[in-house]
């Protein structure tokens, strides 16, 4: 290709310095070394066309190998996305699942142990029932007994009293001293008794209240804020 532009220039040269014709802008030039240089840029031509022509095969060439390793490429890449995105997914739905699976186990031992707790309470509640009851029949049947006792006593008494002539009036008042004090010792039991059963119900009153407010906590806590920021709402509202 050099020669190409150092003949064209000679050509060039050769034309301006040609000697011009009178009253004409044609000039003279020297046809031999014309001709001379348009045969050496013929001979020169084919061969530089020939080189820029390999060049643009190639540049075409190396396009099509660029082009060709982009789509390779971006294949790929859109390949190995797709399949970290399906292994992110997965691995995703797998947490979630564990999690589901660990909240549930959670939920279902929260439920067993609140379902034992309650058991639990409802059998001391009547374990302390019968307690109380047999407690209070025995105590009220000792009240009876003494009762019974005392009236049979102040009977007697009275009849001793009343076979006696000079002590009938002492005996009368003595009698009804002896009946009064039955009466009001079987009051004083019967008060007793009441008052230890009001206590035994008050104990297991407090112990029920305990358990449900337990269980509640428990509950609440195995809840947990749900995603929104929001508080849970208690799942008893038991006051004692």
């Amino acid at each position: 290709m050099y020669r190409v532009f150092e003949a064209l220039d000679e050509l060039v040269t050769i034309v301006e310095e040609a000697r011009g014709v009178p009253m004409t802008s044609s000039c003279v030039v020297p046809r031999g070394d014309v001709l001379e240089l348009l045969d050496d840029v013929r001979d020169a031509l084919p061969r530089e066309v020939d080189d820029a022509q390999d060049v643009l095969d190639q540049r075409d060439e190396l396009i099509n190998k660029a082009r060709h390793q982009a789509e390779t490429t971006v294949g790929d890449a859109n390949a190995e996305a797709e399949r970290v995105t399906s292994e992110a997914a997965a691995e995703a739905e797998r947490m979630i699942a564990d999690a589901q699976a660990r909240a549930e186990q959670v939920m279902a031992d929260a439920r067993a142990e609140a379902e034992r707790m309650i058991a639990a309470g409802q059998a001391e509640y009547h374990n302390l029932t019968e307690r109380a009851r047999a407690e209070a029949e025995r105590m009220m049947q000792a009240g009876r007994d003494a009762y019974e006792r005392a009236v049979e006593d102040g009977r007697h008494e009275r009849s001793r009293l009343v076979s006696q002539t000079e002590v009938v009036q002492a005996a009368h008042a003595e009698s009804a001293r002896i009946v009064d004090e039955a009466h009001a010792e079987a009051d004083r039991q019967r008060a007793d008794c009441d008052a230890y059963v009001d206590g035994k119900l008050a104990e297991f009153s407090e112990l029920l209240s305990t358990t449900l407010r337990t269980v509640d906590s428990g509950r609440n806590h195995l809840r947990g804020p749900s995603s929104l920021g929001q508080r849970p709402t208690p799942l008893y509202d038991f006051q004692p």
